[in-house]
This record gives C-alpha cells, sequence and structure tokens, in this order.
C-alpha cells in the first residue's frame, strides 16, 4: 500500500506519526502513475491498513490518498 502527498511536511509528519505507531514503512519517491503535489510517498504493509486509517484520521494528516499496487493501472485509489 501506498500514500501520496500533496506537501512534503505532510509526507514528513506522517512518516513520524507512522514510526511511532509502530507501524513498518518505507519512505520511497511518489510513482509517475500518481499525480500528486509532493515527490516523497510512504509504502506500508496492507494489514497495517486500520492503524495507518487512525493515524491519518485522529492526527489530521493531508494526504492526496491511499494507492493500492495494480496489475494493470500501476496503482488504483482506494476509499479510507
Amino acid at each position: 500500500m501506498l500514500i501520496a502527498f500533496d506537501s512534503t511536511q505532510q509526507a514528513l509528519r506522517a512518516e513520524m506519526l507512522l514510526e511511532y505507531a509502530d507501524v513498518e514503512i518505507d519512505i520511497c519517491p511518489t510513482p509517475k502513475e500518481i499525480t500528486a503535489g509532493c515527490a516523497l510517498s510512504i509504502h506500508f504493509p496492507e494489514e497495517d491498513m486500520n492503524t495507518v486509517k487512525d493515524v491519518i484520521e485522529q492526527e489530521h494528516v493531508e494526504i492526496r490518498g491511499i494507492f493500492k499496487p495494480d496489475s494493470v493501472a500501476g496503482y488504483v485509489q482506494i476509499d479510507i
């Protein structure tokens, strides 16, 4: 799973908050298939989706969206 952002500040804030919540994350470049205002994205395991959603909602992290890899489209946005 991947979180895309509109700002680097929000990406770095999310990184800190998710690490604090013990979610295993990786910072990576935003894939070209995803139009976002920030070049940084965060990969996380699908099994941590509920924790990630909770952190984003409770801490009011501004995101472009959460995306799931897709063999045809590259990435598809999922509803949170």
